[in-house]
């Protein structure tokens, strides 16, 4: 099993990102902040105005450190990484299973079962919590809807791509339109109408776009660490720069880290209207010190111990993106018949 990895998230504008001996030294106005063994660390993440100097750069791809650059905001700018890993031959079965649409749907197919699945939990969890909410007949028919889908897609019917992709959006419809019920506080900054993004404009869309970009990096790194290619997935087709299979293995895990997250962040009153910037244009970005609430959350959630559901072994939360890929390799070379995805209870 590999050991969990930390990420380091820089912040602070204006630092300086060097290399002293085997060790990365974060700077800020001439003075070290931090130094971090870069054996230690599984991925750095700079926002906005963060330098980096290229003997560091360099260290950290010897060594299989990514380094990913995102606008202050958290936008994906790029990321810098080292030589390709892994077997030419994984990699070669990955792109004639994605040329193919009967194999590609075949496997977008375990993808939406995990996804619609792990919503219709994160709905049915919160019919749990409070059983005597007024709206929760909305959110039986949510669940209801939800599983019917689920239904559909273990039935012995054969789906292609475009199918597979109408099922899931009317899925993704339902369950963000009850969405807004899963959020308690009362705080209208927090109200919810919808999906949107490019840009955000209200703050629980913000917040989702934020964590949704933090999970594709754990995700991305994940994939090239077990030798695939990122940029080739099964139901995101190709697009120049856009990490497909990256994209691909996330769905399953969107409710189940990041939506969560969301909801417990803001039901807790732990994300207030003061840690958003609210633009005249109406978008509505995370400022710093909000980001920095987010970030340890996040870091937080990835320390916590699970039991995998498939392989039934306890593992820590930020290793789920890693074991997730490592069983899409083993489906490829023909170890595993399917693919087994992250189904959350």
């Amino acid at each position: 099993m590999k050991k969990l990895l930390n990420t380091l998230f820089v912040l602070t504008q204006g630092s300086y990102l060097a290399k002293e001996g085997e060790s990365l030294l974060v700077r800020v106005e001439g003075k070290t902040k931090g130094r971090f063994p870069v054996h230690n660390l599984g991925g750095v993440v700079c926002f906005g105005n963060v330098l980096c100097s290229p003997f560091l750069l360099g260290h950290c791809a010897e060594n299989g450190v990514a380094v990913s650059m995102l606008t202050e905001n958290g936008r994906f700018l790029c990321r810098v990484t080292g030589a390709v890993a892994g077997n030419v031959l994984l990699r070669r079965e990955q792109y004639r299973r994605a040329d193919c649409p009967l194999a590609s749907a075949m496997i977008a197919r375990h993808f939406l079962l995990a996804k619609i699945a792990n919503c219709r939990h994160t709905v049915k969890r919160a019919l749990r919590d409070r059983p005597e909410a007024s709206d929760n007949s909305l959110l039986q028919d949510a669940g209801k809807h939800l599983e019917a889908a689920l239904c559909r897609l273990r039935s012995p019917e054969k789906f292609d791509l475009d199918a597979l992709r109408g099922l899931e959006g009317d899925a993704a419809h339902v369950y963000f339109s009850v969405f807004p019920n899963l959020i308690v506080t009362d705080d209208p900054a927090f109200a919810f109408s919808g999906r949107n993004r490019r840009p955000p404009v209200d703050p629980v869309n913000a917040l989702l776009s934020f964590l949704y970009t933090l999970l594709a990096h754990d995700v991305r790194g994940a994939s090239e660490s077990v030798g695939l290619d990122p940029a080739v997935g099964f139901l995101h087709r190709d697009r120049p720069g856009r990490p497909s299979l990256a994209l691909d293995l996330m769905e399953e895990l969107r409710p189940v880290v990041a939506d969560r997250l969301v909801l417990a962040l803001i039901n807790r009153g732990q994300l207030k209207p003061k840690h958003f910037q609210f633009q005249t244009g109406g978008a509505v970005w995370m400022n710093e010190e909000g980001r920095k609430v987010v970030l340890k959350a996040y870091q937080e959630r990835k320390q916590e111990e699970i039991q995998h559901p498939y392989l039934h072994e306890k593992i820590k939360f930020g290793l789920v993106p890693y074991v997730q890929a490592l069983l899409m390799t083993r489906h490829l070379r023909g170890d595993l018949e399917g693919y087994p995805p992250f189904l959350w209870r």
